[in-house]
Formats: C-alpha cells, sequence, structure tokens
C-alpha cells in the first residue's frame, strides 16, 4: 500500500525524506477507507518505512484488524534518496538535464548527492521478498501481510514482480494510498492487482493462488457476496 496523500503531494514537492511530511486532511481519509477495505481480510503482519507518512497510514490499518497484528519499520522501505532533488517542486525539476533520463533509462539514474534507482530497486525488492519468506514460514502460503511504503518504491517492486526493465517502471501508476496485490510462489510472482483504490478484498482472507497460472485465465476471484 502506498501512504496517502501529504502536504507536499498536494503542493507538488518532491519530500523525498524530509522529516515531519504529514498526511493531510484528504491522505488521512484515504488511508481510513483503504484500511477499510483491507479490514475485510485477517493481516499477519504490517510494515511499514520509517517516515510519518508512512508509519500514519501503517497505524490505520492496524487500528481497523479485529486483532491487532505485529507491525514494524524497515528502513529499506524508505524513499528513495533524491539527494539535492529532494524539497524542490516537481516543475522545477523538470527543466533539470537528468529529469529525461528519469522519465526512460531509470535504471542509469543516480540522483546528484543520493542513491541510484537500481539500488532503491535492489533494497526494497530484498526487503520484500525477505519479509514475505518470513510471514510464509510462520503463517503459511496464504498469509496476507501489508507493506506500507512509497510510490517510486512501490513501482520498483512490481516492476520486478512483473518481469519488468527497471526502465519501463514509468508505465506503472501507483497513487495514494493505493494496494497493489504481489503473490510470490515456488516458481513466480504472480501480480494480482495494482493500483487498486476501491472494491471489495475479503477474497483475499484465502490468499492470492501461488501454484500454474490457470490457461485460460481461469474464474477469477469470489464475488463479494460469497458466491463461488
Amino acid at each position: 500500500m502506498r501512504h496517502g496523500r501529504t502536504t507536499a503531494n498536494a503542493t507538488g514537492l518532491l519530500a523525498g525524506r524530509t522529516p515531519g511530511v504529514a498526511l493531510d486532511d484528504l491522505g488521512r481519509d484515504q488511508a481510513a477507507r483503504t484500511a477499510e477495505r483491507i479490514a475485510a481480510v485477517p493481516v499477519a503482519e504490517v510494515v511499514s518505512s520509517p517516515l510519518e507518512r508512512c508509519t500514519e497510514t501503517a497505524r490505520a490499518i492496524v487500528a481497523r484488524q479485529g486483532a491487532a497484528p505485529p507491525s514494524s519499520v524497515d528502513d529499506a522501505l524508505t524513499e528513495c534518496n533524491y539527494g539535492l532533488w529532494q524539497n524542490r517542486r516537481l516543475s522545477d525539476l523538470a527543466t533539470e538535464e537528468l529529469w529525461p533520463r528519469v522519465q526512460s533509462q531509470p535504471s542509469a539514474v543516480v540522483f546528484p548527492g543520493g542513491e541510484s534507482m537500481a539500488g532503491m530497486q535492489a533494497r526494497a525488492v530484498a526487503a520484500i521478498r525477505r519479509h514475505d519468506a518470513a510471514v510464509e514460514a510462520m503463517h503459511g502460503p496464504g498469509a496476507v501481510w501489508v507493506a506500507v511504503s512509497h510510490g517510486d518504491i512501490i513501482k520498483s517492486i512490481l516492476a520486478d514482480a512483473l518481469g519488468m526493465h527497471l526502465d519501463l517502471f514509468q508505465r506503472l501508476e501507483v497513487g495514494p494510498a493505493s494496494v497493489s496485490i504481489v503473490s510470490y510462489g515456488a516458481s513466480r510472482p504472480r501480480v494480482a492487482a495494482t493500483n487498486s483504490d476501491g472494491g471489495d478484498l475479503s477474497w483475499l482472507a484465502k490468499g492470492v493462488p501461488s501454484g500454474d497460472a490457470p490457461v485460460g485465465g481461469g474464474a477469477g476471484v469470489p464475488a463479494p457476496d460469497g458466491r463461488a
């Protein structure tokens, strides 16, 4: 899940790792609505980026669970280190020489005074796979857990799960408080949803299938009223 909208999002600032960037009123509403959607699913664990906008969103999820799951923060899920780009307006950054490369060749981007986008993806994917393996070992392969992080982080994780080169990840959209669903199976990841901001999630209580993909597409998930 991506955090809800922030004061920086609303004003077109690239907040990066700036401390104290909180959800705005709309962002808190978004987080509450998504937490309500997730409440239909027993969650085994909630892991968050350490930045305030993510921990605030994570608390909304935990609060809506019938039995509060364990929660923690993981620095590996924090925002990209945008270096000297941090706290600048996106409209200004769009005039920088590096901007076209961020759009078309992010695998070659190193932010001035910050980290590379390839390094960002590597540490985020490693963290997600590590947490997923730990949850599966403790709760079984059908267990559902939630990671709360940032737009570029989630896009890079989805690109890995989809087998996409990082240079294609700007084709993905991850909106505030959206949910993307990945199941890591023994043979390959399966992406069940991306950028979802509405609809029933109770079907997740049965877990995302992680075996062979159904030829022809299969029957889909159960209807919200329980019909097969």
